[in-house]
């Protein structure tokens, strides 16, 4: 094969960007690497932290955006997860909680990884993950 795949940036669309930079940025520590827009209605975002890669693009133009969420649309994220690494799970969920966050304790998954679960403002699901014997 002449051709190396080297990475992958998933696109989250989300309806209310600055709620989605606070949460990413000010909560979990991504940077803002590169955006659209002027700086009170970013349309599109590149987040990055360490190594990961992530995009955030507006659901609707603001002219266009309704003045609620959808909860149906936002209903169908419940199938979408991003799973993370990190080496510990204990200390990211007290840092976590002490942003005020509502979470549930970290668990063992069935397949003996130490796990915490929550959500992005939009609903997307977010895992943490560490395998217990590595």
């Amino acid at each position: 094969m002449k051709h190396r795949i080297v990475g992958m940036t998933p696109l989250l669309m989300v309806y209310d960007m600055q709620a989605s930079l606070s949460f990413y940025c000010g909560v979990l520590g991504f940077n803002l690497i590169e955006s659209t827009g002027p700086k009170e209605y970013i349309g599109w975002a590149f987040l990055r932290l360490n190594d990961i890669e992530l995009m955030l693009n507006t659901q609707y133009e603001m002219s266009d955006r309704p003045s609620e969420k959808e909860l149906l649309r936002n209903g169908h994220h419940a199938d979408t997860c991003l799973y993370f690494g990190c080496n510990d799970i204990d200390a990211l969920y007290q840092s976590l909680k002490s942003k005020k966050l509502e979470l549930n304790e970290p668990y063992i998954t069935g397949y003996g990884w130490q796990a915490l679960d929550l959500a992005d403002p939009d609903g997307y699901k977010l895992c943490f993950q560490r395998p217990l014997n590595p």
